[in-house]
């Protein structure tokens, strides 16, 4: 299958590596991954903070972009949330009728990686190894907006080495929403200090989810604690194998890596 890869503003500049590794993966399963160069953002940051006029040419633009691609993946619930649910109702919301049925299609073949690997490719073993214990944080995108349920804990579950160990309140939102995070910063902060604590509370080496917006907020936080828990998008872990794992050295994964911090304006 040729498959569009929609890497999100948040993975090209801070994130590459949640890129490469949805690459290597879909590439290790039969695949052929394409890159539009011309790619930009989504529009979602403009959108959910009223910036709608400002948003349509970025709906226009991503529209054509992956107009020839067979199917778009992106590692991101909150990106395919904008494409899935905002691109065809701002193109309305102007009166651009011929682009709202442009991005209705283009919504309709646009997926998040789960989604993709489980609803369109039937797979939930992709021959991953990750010999680490690793809590799952379910983003509130991908979990109210496109509704992915127990999709990537079938992919983690599967996973050789892999210890899943269960979240607590794990539906709570870490506090980060965007821009949320800067107009309410006490809010917010207040939110992540709960789901830090939950996140110790499990004992994991590692906190995964499928946004790296999220994954930025809770990994900058336990980063600046100094707590030892890493976090590492669901991509990264599920492109890791055993050939990658030496005795003399630590996992080429990013779940050794210090996390950068929170408080980014944008999503994922």
């Amino acid at each position: 299958m040729r498959i569009g890869l929609f890497v999100t503003c948040l993975a090209d500049t801070m994130f590459p590596s949640v890129g490469q590794a949805t690459v290597t993966l879909l590439e290790r399963l039969g695949h052929e991954v394409v890159f539009p160069v011309e790619q930009t953002c989504c529009g979602q940051m403009h959108v959910n903070t009223g910036y709608h006029h400002q948003a349509l040419p970025l709906v226009r633009h991503h529209t054509e972009v992956f107009a020839d691609c067979d199917v778009v993946v992106a590692p991101s619930g909150s990106c395919v949330g904008c494409v899935r649910h905002q691109h065809a109702m701002v193109a309305r919301q102007y009166g651009d009728e011929k682009l709202a049925v442009a991005a209705e299609r283009s919504a309709s073949r646009t997926y998040e990686l789960s989604e993709l690997l489980i609803d369109v490719l039937g797979v939930e073993d992709v021959g991953a190894y990750f010999p680490h214990r690793v809590a799952y944080h379910p983003t509130c995108h991908s979990l109210r907006i496109l509704r992915v349920g127990d999709k990537p804990l079938r992919l983690l579950r599967n996973v050789r080495g892999l210890d899943l160990v269960e979240l607590a309140a794990a539906e709570q939102c870490c506090g980060f929403g965007g821009t949320f995070a800067v107009k309410n910063a006490d809010t917010s902060t207040a939110m992540l200090a709960d789901k830090m604590r939950d996140v110790l509370g499990t004992g994991a080496d590692v906190v995964t989810a499928g946004d790296s917006s999220c994954l930025m907020h809770i990994g900058g936080g336990l980063s600046r604690l100094r707590t030892g828990t890493r976090s590492l998008h669901l991509a990264e872990i599920l492109a890791s194998v055993e050939a990658e794992i030496s005795p003399q050295s630590a996992p080429v994964s990013a779940a050794v890596r210090p996390s950068p911090g929170a408080g980014q304006d944008g999503l994922a």
